[in-house]
């Protein structure tokens, strides 16, 4: 059964009809007043046409430039900040938000869409070998889970950072050093990004690979339902719910925009209703707009925890660069 590899392949036709309906003029921001740009990160996936009214109100195109995982993303608009590669940036999440922010990136940092990264399962490779999914953080280290998870990079994946932020909220400072040894010592994969994890080793999804524990979102099961090549009643990932992390991404105008006041109509128009109404099937994430209704497919199988871990902006850049060196230095 194909599953997220049809992910791909309607993002493929997605990106491509959206893009199609973008501008994709080379010339400067002097030369094309009446395009906008906007920055995202690799998985930016936004529904076809969705800028179809936002040119027909404004007359702008809209062109979408993607940068990398979040922390390259960041990472990038810091180097250029005042003088910006485009006009507005979509995706900065609670991680590395006050990193943008001591980097003088945009103008204003309004949340656009929140989720939650969480540990994802693949049903079938428990049940057909009758081993109980994992239920908690310490169950990872255990011998019955021995080389079974895959987890993206923390140094520049945003969910692979929100997972060891949410670990070392849960074990406590001097702790998490320990559990992620023992992580390490039980085969953990660490892949480059959440793409290379959930698409590629993630053994419920379209890459088939040998890994069936992953990090990944509580909204995932969601995309695997919606993109199955079969109708599903039930999805086929779960969720450990007791792993996850809140992350919420914001929105604004770069600084040094030479287009600002369109770029800040494109900012409103990404938190309106109908933008915020088409997140859920082509981002997977959940709206900030408290108008935006969400789609059934997304009601019945994304899984929403009742508590996640929310450490503060202040903390975790506080800590940032302490806690990535004790990571790479357990790695190495």
């Amino acid at each position: 059964m194909k599953k997220i590899v049809a992910i791909f392949l309607v993002v493929s036709f997605v990106a491509g009809s959206a893009l199609a309906s973008c501008s994709v003029i080379t010339g400067s921001f002097e030369e094309s007043a009446k395009e906008v740009t906007l920055i995202s990160y690799d998985a930016f996936t936004p529904a076809e046409g969705i800028f179809d009214d936002f040119t027909a109100a404004t007359g702008a195109t809209v062109r979408v430039v993607t940068a990398g995982d979040t922390g390259s993303m960041v990472s990038k608009a810091i180097l250029t900040s005042g003088n910006p590669e485009g006009d507005v940036m979509f995706g900065i999440d609670n991680t590395f938000l006050s990193r943008a922010q001591s980097g003088n990136v945009l103008l204003d940092y309004t949340p656009v869409d929140e989720s939650d990264v969480c540990l994802n399962y693949d049903k079938a490779w428990f049940e057909s070998r009758g081993i109980t999914p994992p239920q908690t953080f310490e169950d990872l280290a255990l011998p019955t889970y021995k080389g079974l998870l895959t987890a993206p990079d923390p140094v520049n994946s945003a969910p692979g950072f929100a997972f060891l932020v949410a670990s070392i909220e849960h074990f406590g400072e001097g702790k998490w050093q320990n559990y992620w040894k023992q992580l390490k010592a039980n085969g953990v994969r660490i892949a480059s990004d959440w793409t290379a994890a959930y698409t590629i080793d993630f053994s419920g999804s379209s890459g088939k690979g040998k890994y069936p524990i992953v990090v990944s979102y509580g909204s995932s099961p969601a995309a695997e339902v919606l993109f199955s090549a079969t109708p599903l009643t039930t999805a086929p990932t779960g969720v450990v719910t007791a792993t996850c992390f809140k992350a919420t991404e914001y929105v604004g105008v770069l600084r040094g925009s030479k287009n600002e006041e369109l770029a800040q109509k494109l900012v409103d128009y990404l938190l309106a209703q109908k933008f915020q109404e088409s997140m859920p099937t082509s981002l997977f994430v959940y709206p900030i707009n408290t108008d935006a209704v969400l789609p059934d497919v997304f009601v019945k199988h994304a899984v929403r925890p009742t508590t996640s871990s929310t450490p503060s902006v202040e903390k975790i850049e506080k800590n940032r660069d302490q806690w990535i060196d004790t990571w790479r230095n357990i790695f190495l």
